[in-house]
């Protein structure tokens, strides 16, 4: 191919995101212009993938890390021959159409991840590159490479700004993700101005050196062949993840170019057209696409049903050979549940487990399921399997080029394993779970946020739920979080309050397909509650249900879940002993309850009973949904921050006591 096909290629790349922002009149110009040469590059040169199946297995990932670039990414799927018309791209940030502000997953045929604020999208990136590095460990047989591609992407200077990146580079690094290839643009400028006069100085490539990656420097990042030839050298580096670092030139070939105004504003009208004149595109017509360009894209339309189909023939061929690996990895890549998936989950008695954390409980349900979905449930914690109980025995470990484990230590990394795990996610084939101390929610909740976005099936695992950890003090004691959770769109959080609530909690984290899943658990140990004396736990799934009832229409509904619901097991007791007509509500999930029918939710908090109390060691912001405005009258919670003290301490100063409980409900109802 001539160097001067390449350049018109480039070109119309560089031309159609300068038309989208300039018809919109808003967007960011300037990093599609300086980047357009190094993605052309890769897409022409190196990646494998099918316009006309964005999801076939075995495609390279592509991940653009600078979202608000996401023009340099359309002009790409529309001129490969993805299901992404013209008008879509005239439509640019505007209602409806097929190319949003920002990349959005499901909304763009061949958008990989919805990479959203800067960082993210690296380190999601690396979830893609442990899911492929997993499945291949798991699958792959002599002669049968079925899981072989790479995750690229590019980033810039403000992704490797933000801490995630950070984190996210040094878990690759330790693994020696070898498929991983970054392109890093080197332009310089950020909205304030020229980096290095503001404040990014330091040397990327010593830093990512020291994590471990192989680092190569392109001083020229508009030079075709010196990109070409990093590319080819990162991948043939297989045991280390690699970071081209290209020196580009932001607004590239423009009258504003290497300032800053270029990164985040259309051009003026004679800054435009002149734009257009340099590079040799007509001023007045915009998104024109020469006739000569458009055919060499297109031609990636039978290249990619070739690959594909190539793919597809060994895929046949393995099965015949290894059928029962075939139909699991078929399976898998689904998103199916296999048939006795939840077969090993136990059932929880008093009599056999008498009083117990629910992160324990989860310990043991997650070891069941382990059993039935080996190499499909994978996850950790960040450093605090001991404390989080999310260790699978014997399921092996993934480390330094060992994929096959099922355990993950993502290190004190949180934000990283949050977009690891979204990752892991969206590659398929896997179902992963991440698991931190709920205080330390708060350090990731930009990656729960998106998986919600993205209606991927993560399941985030957080214990330590409420003050109920004592001594370490207000510092780890969550009490704003979950009402942060349950305002998430698409997020759907449980706290159950006993073993058997948790492993029905963990059926429907699995069972849903298309969101992710919070799952709080207790540290302080809790009683096995008595099935055979109250409803069943399999009412999880109703969100909230009534647990024990009293004959005739209620004085008082006393609601609670997690910890507290064995206090107010307690206080319905005395009272009912007393003579008052009490009902106890178990509210594992508002989001459950609140897709119930209004008949349901009717029937479990009847409209008619005002007399209500709620206890939760949290906040009560969220609960006048259900007791009406909230007061320390109706609501046993948190008012401020926690303390340090042993658990039964902090229980009986912020009013978490039967007596308590008994007190305000009498109040409640005149008594």
């Amino acid at each position: 191919m001539s160097g001067q096909l390449d350049q018109l290629c480039v070109n119309t790349i560089r031309m159609l995101a300068v038309d989208m922002v300039q018809q919109a009149k808003s967007g960011h110009p300037g990093t599609p212009m300086g980047a357009a040469d190094m993605t052309y590059i890769l897409w022409d040169r190196f990646m494998r993938f099918n316009p006309a199946n964005p999801a076939w297995d075995n495609r390279d990932r592509f991940v653009l890390s600078p979202g608000h670039a996401c023009a340099l990414l359309y002009s790409v799927l529309h001129l490969y021959g993805y299901e992404l018309p013209l008008e879509d791209l005239k439509r640019f940030r505007q209602w409806e159409s097929k190319c949003p502000g920002h990349p959005e997953y499901g909304e763009t045929p061949g958008v990989e991840v919805t990479t959203g604020p800067l960082g993210q999208g690296f380190a999601t990136a690396v979830g893609l590159a442990m899911a492929e590095a997993h499945l291949a460990a798991l699958f792959n047989k002599p002669g049968y490479d079925i899981v072989d591609h790479y995750t690229y992407g590019i980033c810039g200077d403000g992704d490797l700004m933000e801490g995630i990146t950070s984190e996210a580079a040094s878990l690759a690094g330790f693994l020696g993700l070898g498929k991983l290839i970054f392109l890093y643009d080197d332009n310089r400028i950020s909205i304030e101005g020229n980096t290095r006069d503001t404040a990014f100085s330091e040397r990327v490539g010593a830093r990512f050196e020291s994590y471990g990656w192989h680092v190569q420097s392109v001083p020229n990042g508009h030079d075709f062949f010196s990109v070409e030839d990093a590319l080819k050298q990162a991948r043939a580096c297989v045991d280390q993840p690699s970071l081209i670092v290209c020196r580009t030139h932001i607004g590239y070939g423009s009258p504003e170019q290497d300032s800053a105004k270029v990164h985040g504003e259309p051009f003026k009208d004679e800054h435009y057209k002149a734009t257009r004149t340099y590079f040799g595109f007509p001023p007045d017509e915009p998104f024109h696409i020469p006739a000569e360009a458009l055919a060499h894209f297109r031609e990636a339309l039978g290249r990619g049903a070739q690959q594909e189909a190539e793919w597809q023939g060994r895929l046949a061929a393995y099965a015949k050979e290894h059928p029962d690996l075939a139909a699991r990895y078929q399976v898998m890549m689904k998103g199916e549940l296999p048939e006795g998936w939840d077969a090993k989950v136990p059932v929880f008695t008093l009599e056999q487990d008498g009083a117990m954390a629910t992160r324990d409980c989860s310990g043991k349900v997650i070891n069941g399921l382990a059993k039935g979905l080996r190499g499909y449930l994978v996850g950790g914690s960040a450093d605090l399997a001991p404390s989080t109980k999310t260790y699978m025995t014997g399921h092996g470990d993934v480390g330094f080029h060992e994929f096959a484990g099922d355990n993950i230590h993502f290190g004190v990394r949180e934000h990283a394993m949050g977009a690891a795990a979204n990752g892991l996610a969206l590659h398929g084939g896997t179902i992963p779970y991440c698991a931190t101390f709920l205080q330390f929610f708060s350090y990731m909740a930009p990656t729960v946020r998106l998986a919600a976005l993205m209606k991927q099936r993560v399941v985030f695992i957080y214990t330590h739920d409420s003050i109920g950890l004592g001594e370490d003090g207000p510092t780890h004691q969550p009490v704003e979080h979950l009402a942060w959770l349950r305002a998430m769109p698409n997020v759907m959080t449980l706290r159950p309050a006993d073993g058997n609530e948790t492993a029905w909690a963990w059926r429907l984290a699995l069972q849903r397909r298309h969101g992710p899943t919070v799952l709080c658990f207790s540290r302080q140990k809790l009683p096995t509650l008595d099935r055979k004396l109250c409803a069943g736990a399999e009412n999880v799934a109703k969100g909230a249900y009534v647990l024990l009832d009293c004959q005739g229409t209620p004085q008082l509904i006393l609601i609670a879940g997690g910890g507290e619901l064995v206090l107010a097991l307690e206080a319905h007791k005395k009272l009912s002993a007393e003579g008052l007509r009490v009902r106890l509500v178990s509210f594992p999930c508002w989001d459950l309850f609140e897709a119930q029918p209004q008949a349901y939710r009717d029937s479990v908090l009847p409209p008619s009973v005002k007399a209500r109390l709620g206890v939760e060691a949290a906040s009560p912001q969220g609960w006048d949904r259900y007791l009406g405005p909230v007061s320390r009258d109706n609501f046993i919670g948190m008012w401020g921050y926690g303390a340090s003290a042993p658990y039964e301490v902090l229980a009986k100063e912020f009013g978490f006591t039967v007596d308590n409980t008994v007190a305000k409900a009498k109040a409640l109802v005149g008594k």
